[in-house]
Order: structure tokens, then sequence, then C-alpha cells
């Protein structure tokens, strides 16, 4: 997931129309000027889809490209054993599907609507001729993979250092800082996850998800009800984050 800083993330959070109102900053679109928008938007044509809706399959040979307008998609992947991973969850102004577009390769990964989705989607072919009659829309998609691929890097390193319970705890400050907006008890993640969700994010099972969130519940750090998380003790959740002691009670 591109991080903003703590300053739009902050003001995120106090406006929480800025989630649907233009590109997120670091996303794809917010890299690019608004006449080499204009230029995409053009190329493309508008395309609605429903909340849990598929906008491309793992595997799939299609080459178009959607940019995201409006909503919040997650990104998975199937291994060969049937392990769902979480890969990453894109919002207003990234692009998807864009490694397809260039290699002319199968689908990676398979993008589903968290939300309701707004994209502008355009051809590979159409995509191309942008890219040469207006460089800097290839060096904005450039700096997009390159963000992409720091971003996997982090998070195998991430990996190998630490585990199932103290990842859980890290992602649900990454999502309080992308997608929290205020709420009486504290700090809601605007998005529908399932615990199975965070599971395939973090790499665990669903199992050891469950368990985590009861330890948290049981302290008030955490507060959940169906596809609803509020961490309402950010900063304890910080403090824990690279400790797994407040874990142990759970095993």
């Amino acid at each position: 997931m591109n991080r903003p800083t703590h300053r739009q993330a902050a003001h995120r959070a106090s406006n929480p129309a800025a989630n649907q109102d233009g590109p997120i900053p670091g996303s794809f679109a917010a890299n690019l000027t608004p006449a080499d928008r204009a230029v995409l938007d053009t190329a493309g044509s508008r395309q609605v889809y429903a909340a849990n809706a598929v906008l491309f399959h793992e595997g799939d040979p299609s080459r178009h490209v959607a940019l995201i307008e409006r909503g919040w998609v997650k990104v998975t992947a199937t291994s060969r054993r049937g392990w769902e991973a979480l890969l990453a969850i894109r919002g207003a102004g990234d692009i998807l599907g864009e490694l397809s577009a260039v290699d002319g390769r199968p689908r990676l990964a398979t993008v589903r609507g968290l939300t309701q989705v707004e994209a502008t989607v355009i051809t590979a072919e159409r995509l191309h001729s942008c890219m040469t009659t207006r460089p800097e829309i290839a060096m904005a998609l450039l700096r997009h993979l390159a963000a992409s691929l720091r971003e996997a890097d982090g998070r195998r390193a991430e990996y190998g250092a630490s585990n199932g319970d103290s990842r859980l705890a890290t992602l649900l400050l990454e999502l309080v800082e992308r997608h929290g907006i205020p709420a009486p008890e504290g700090m809601l993640i605007d998005l529908p996850l399932t615990q199975q969700d965070l599971a395939a994010s973090v790499g665990v099972s669903r199992e050891v998800v469950a368990r985590t969130l009861r330890v948290l519940r049981s302290r008030r750090i955490v507060l959940t009800s169906r596809r609803r998380i509020v961490v309402a003790r950010p900063d304890l959740l910080q403090s824990l984050a690279g400790s797994v002691s407040m874990f142990t009670e759970a095993r």
C-alpha cells in the first residue's frame, strides 16, 4: 500500500470525504498533471462495478487497465496449495492491471471491489499510445511500479522479522493511517474487511486473527463487530506492534 505522510493521514482522518474526492497522495494519478490526466480520461471509458464485483481474475489473458476514480478494491493471489494472499488494498488514483498491459502476460492477481467502484478502463493499445505521445505518463507509471516493488520488498522483509500477531497489529495501524475516520469509540477503519481478509494480508490463519483480536478486545484496544473494526487506543497498539508479550495469554 502506498503510504501517505502523517500530515496527509491526519487530513484524511479529519475529512472523511478526502477518502473519495481526488486521488490518494502517492497514487499513480496523483503524479499526473491535469493535462496528462485529461489524455487518459479521453482514451478510456468510465465503468461502475458493484461492491464485491471482480474487475480482474487471476490468470485471465485480458490486457486493459483500470484507473480507480472512486471506491476501494482488494488485490489477491492464490498459491498452488490454495492459500489466498491479500496483496494490497487500492483506492482512488491507483492503476490496476498495468503489468499485463505492459508485458502481455496473464493477470497475476484477482481484483475485487470492497465497495462500489468507479473506474476509467483503458485498453493496452490506447495506454501505450498515451505513453508514447506523453512521456510524463510513462514516467508516472514507472514511479508507480517502483513504489509497488519497494512495498512488496518491505513486506517480505517484515514477514521475516516478525510473527503473525505483530504483523496483524502493524496492519491495523496501517489501515488506521490510510482509512481511519473519527468515531465515538476511536478510529474506525472505513473498509468492510473480514477476518479472512486480515488473515490473508498477514499470512496467518483466520483462527490466529480471531485469537489476536480477542486479546485486543479484552484490553479495549480494538473494538469489533461484523466487518467493523475500531481502534480505540492507537497509541497502545503502536507500542505493542513490535512485541509478542501481550499475545502469550492467547496461545
